[in-house]
Formats: structure tokens, sequence, C-alpha cells
């Protein structure tokens, strides 16, 4: 069962501020006017009485507790960076399977949370950056590609091969694995101006095909470019299904049964 965390956050965040405002508003007054009453009924006011006046709500105690927790955690989740785990080896070897990666939320604008309506404009992605987005056929799940194709773009894929506009994108071969049998070729690929590493398998190519990228939208591929379920078969990716740019792997943990691994904290290009 898939949870949308994001509303949840909102809601709990929502529910602890009323606790946090009624506590303000009625609790508290009425804490220090019982206070008060009693201490001009004469006499110093035992402990334990002064501790029964100024006994709170627990509930509402708890809300106001937790909601400059959940403040802070919905602020940097929603508007400034949010971690993210990969699932799949679509994206290696740029990424592999139990990368922890930190996604910058507000580098291509702020969104409203759960909404996920542009409030401020700023960048727009650009060809080679690695981005988190809500799948378009189920904006329930997160997925992670390449940006490949920009709005007006023709991007073909001929021969293994990326093309924009008509022009091959670079590849060079850096090694054959494993050698002496090779099933998957190590490439250096250059989009625009970006120099990444992708992977090969050596069955022949598919169909040669080609798609015009619509305004206000995206063609994004996998760097495991014959195991990615990516574009080429689903289509665009528009602006607002968006959620980030990737920038850093923070942390790789294997499975349940493995310590969280550090040694392999890096940018993501």
């Amino acid at each position: 069962m898939d949870f949308d965390f994001a509303l949840i956050l909102v809601v709990l965040t929502f529910l602890a501020a009323l606790g946090w405002v009624y506590d303000r508003v009625a609790l508290a007054g009425a804490r220090k006017a019982r206070i008060s009453a009693a201490q001009g009924a004469g006499g110093e006011i035992p402990e334990a009485t002064l501790e029964q006046l100024s006994k709170e709500n627990g509930v509402v105690d708890l809300c106001r507790s937790l909601f400059p927790v959940l403040l802070v955690v919905l602020i940097l989740r929603s508007f400034i960076v949010e971690p993210f785990q990969i699932p799949s080896g679509s994206m290696k070897p740029t990424l592999k399977i139990g990368d922890f990666i930190l996604v910058n939320k507000w580098h291509y604008g702020f969104r409203l949370p759960v909404l996920g309506t542009k409030v401020i404009p700023m960048n727009t992605p650009q060809r080679g950056d690695v981005v988190v987005f809500k799948y378009p056929n189920d904006p329930s799940v997160n997925y992670i590609k390449r940006v490949v194709g920009l709005p007006g773009d023709r991007v073909g894929y001929q021969n293994k091969t990326v093309y924009i506009n008509g022009q091959p994108q670079s590849q060079t071969l850096l090694e054959q694995l494993p050698p002496q049998n090779p099933q998957l070729l190590l490439m250096d690929e250059t989009l625009g101006d970006v120099s990444h590493q992708i992977y090969r398998d050596v069955a022949p190519p598919r169909r040669p095909a080609e798609w015009v990228v619509p305004e206000g939208q995206y063609f994004v591929m996998g760097d495991n470019r014959d195991n990615s379920n990516d574009s080429r078969f689903w289509g665009f990716v528009p602006d607002e299904l968006l959620v980030g740019k990737a920038f850093a792997v923070w942390m790789h943990w294997q499975g349940f049964f493995t310590l969280p691994d550090f040694s392999d904290v890096r940018t993501i290009h």
C-alpha cells in the first residue's frame, strides 16, 4: 500500500498547529488565572498545588511540543531538500540499488506541498540533469531519470545512440564487462555539456524511433539504457510532475541485514 508522506506530514503539522494555537490562546491564560487566583487567596502556594494548577492537557502539550519540529521538517522537505532511496538499477552505473540520494526541491522553482503548484519559478531542467519526478502513469510513484530532450527537441534513438535534432550524442567505449565474454559495455556519453557514464548491453538494437518533445514537457532516459522504463516507452514528463534535481549520494544501504555504507558519498553528474 502506498502512502502519501507529504500529505500525512501536512495534516500532522496542521493538527499540531491547531493544538499549539489553542494552548496559546485559551489554555495558557486559564493556567495563569488559576495560579493568580490561588496566590490572591493568601499564603505561599505548596509546590504540589502549584504543579496541579499548572498541569496541561496531555494532547495539547504533545501538539505544542511537536509543532516546531514538524514545521521545520515540512519546510525542509517541501522547499529545500528531500531524501530518496534508489529502488532499481535503471540508473546504473550512475546510481546503484540502495543508494540514498538528496534532491534539491527548489532548483526548478518553489512548489506547494501536496498540490505541486509552482509558486516561484526558478531554473528549468537542462540536458543531462538527473531529475526525480512523479511517474505520469501513476503520480503516487517517484521515478528518477536523466533529462535527454528539452521542449521542442527532436529526439532520436538509433543503434543505441541518442540523436538530438539530428546530431548524434558522442559515446566512447570505456570497458567491456566481463572482458572475456562481454555482456555489458561501459560507455562515456556526452549530452550537451554533461559527460556521464552509461551501460549498454550487447543485444541487437531496437527499431529506430524518433519523438518531438512538446512544450512544457521533457524526454527522460535511464543510464542503464537497455534496462530502463523511460520516455521511450511511456512518453514525456510534464513540468508540473518534476520533484527536483538529484545532486548527491549520501549513503548506500544494500539491505536490512547489512550496515549502511558512507564510504561512497559523492555528487551526481
